[in-house]
Order: C-alpha cells, then structure tokens, then sequence
C-alpha cells in the first residue's frame, strides 16, 4: 500500500474526525505512512473552508497529538495550499512557518469562483467548460513552476462536476505536464474523485500516461475528509499507475523527496 499524504483535519470546516482517528485507520490498513495537508490559513478571512489563522498552532498540535497516539506509524507534516495570482508571498511565509515534509499546491478558484463547490456548479453555463480550462490549467502550471510546492494536488481538478470541453484534451494536458517537469513537483492520483459526480480520479488516464513517459514522480491519495476515507480505494489507483507505466512512488521527509517501487 502507498503512502496516503493528502489528509484533512475537522479544522477545514467540512471534514470530520480527529487525526488520531484517521491515524488509526491508516494502521488498520497497513499504510506505511502518512501525511496531514488541511487546508492553509489565509492572512485574512477568504471562504469558510480552511483554518483560520489563529488555529494554525492547533493544526500543529493535533498533528503531534496524532504521532504520540501512534508512534510506530511514521505521519508527516503538509499543507494544501491554494494559488491565487498575487499570492505567492503568503505562502513564502507559510513555508517558514513549520517544519513542513511537503507542501501541496492547489487550484480552487477562478477569480472569485470557486469551481469546487456544488454550490457554484451554474457558474460553468455562465462561463463555459470551454473557457474554464482555458482559465484553470494555466493556473495550474503557474503554481506548478513557482517551487513553492512539493505535490500538485489532483491535477484535473477542473473536470469535478464532468464538464470536459470537445476535442483532443492533450492541448491542455501536454503544457500542465511541461510545468511540473520545470517546477521539479510530483503529482498525485487522488482517488476522490471517484466519488465525485465525474467518477473518475484525478487526472485522467490520458494524462497519467503522459505524465508517466515524462517521468514524472508520483503519489497517490485519498483527499479524505473523514478516517473511514483513508486508503480509499488505493488498489484501483495502484492498478491505475500500472497500467499507465508509473515504476516508483515518491515519499516526503523535511521537504526531500525520495522514491520507493511502485510494487
């Protein structure tokens, strides 16, 4: 089993359970490690979805909290963090802030739509999927070559809901790949989005395929929100890495990144 890095913790507002609870659950499966990434604080009040600023050091104590419940499961320290143009200063600082294994680089937001959330699905027939791609994947490799990042959190993310424009989807694929590749970052197969109403991990097949000939390094997550979602669904995703020509999986300590067989 992989190593799951892409964990939430109650203080994101939209995820339950403790991160012993989730630790446990990760024991129970057999996970060699894993890793907390909660949504990063903003400097100010920007959505009700992430910690708060003045939570920080409590996200920092339930993670250690989390490692004296479990101490023969090796859990490592992250943060998802959203890139928004404009932005990068924050999160230099956020960088130095603690001893972070990883740092997870995300694209939630077009301007002020947040493509993610159900409750903003009509904006796609305002906009477009069309030029929604045009607008998020360009994102995507700005926060891919800033090196502010370890991960890049389920690369299509864009494609949630099924929106997918016509045509040959390498246009888009192909330059995001490019950008990983400049910014020396991993990606993930992050099995929530089987869940979701595309059904389907992030990325897709066809940029795994691609990112695999590239070489890119990869991991594979769960993106839970509760500790019975840990490990989910980690044998498709491993038999998805396979099939698309992935050898090796990447694991994180003190921001190094080493590799271990796939199998």
């Amino acid at each position: 089993m992989p190593a799951d890095y892409h964990l939430h913790t109650p203080l994101c507002r939209h995820a339950t359970g403790a991160p012993e609870a989730y630790a446990r659950r990760a024991l129970a499966l057999g996970l060699p490690e894993i890793g907390f990434s909660d949504h990063s604080p903003m400097p100010q009040f920007f959505d009700d979805w992430r910690m708060l600023d003045h939570e920080f050091p409590l996200y920092l104590d339930s993670v250690d909290a989390a490692r004296a419940a479990c101490p023969t499961l090796p859990i490592r320290l992250g943060l998802e963090v959203d890139w928004l143009e404009g932005g990068q200063a924050w999160i230099d600082a956020l960088a130095q802030r603690a001893p972070w294994d990883y740092l997870i680089g995300s694209v939630h937001y077009l301007g002020p739509w947040n493509f993610d959330n159900p409750a903003e699905i009509a904006h796609f027939s305002t906009c477009g999927t069309a030029e929604a791609w045009d607008r998020y994947w360009p994102l995507f490799a700005q926060a891919a070559r800033s090196g502010c990042f370890d991960i890049m959190a389920h690369p299509d993310l864009i494609k949630k809901f099924g929106h997918r424009p016509p045509g040959d989807l390498h246009r888009y694929y192909e330059p995001a790949i490019q950008a990983c590749l400049d910014g020396n970052v991993a990606i993930e197969i992050n099995t929530a989005g089987l869940f979701k109403p595309v059904a389907e991990c992030y990325p897709a097949p066809d940029f795994l395929r691609l990112a695999a000939a590239a070489g890119l390094p990869l991991t594979i997550n769960s993106d839970a929100h509760a500790p019975e979602e840990v490990g989910r669904a980690f044998p498709q995703a491993l038999a998805l890495a396979a099939e698309s020509g992935f050898t090796h999986l990447a694991r994180f300590q003190h921001r190094q990144r080493r590799l271990v067989p796939l199998d």
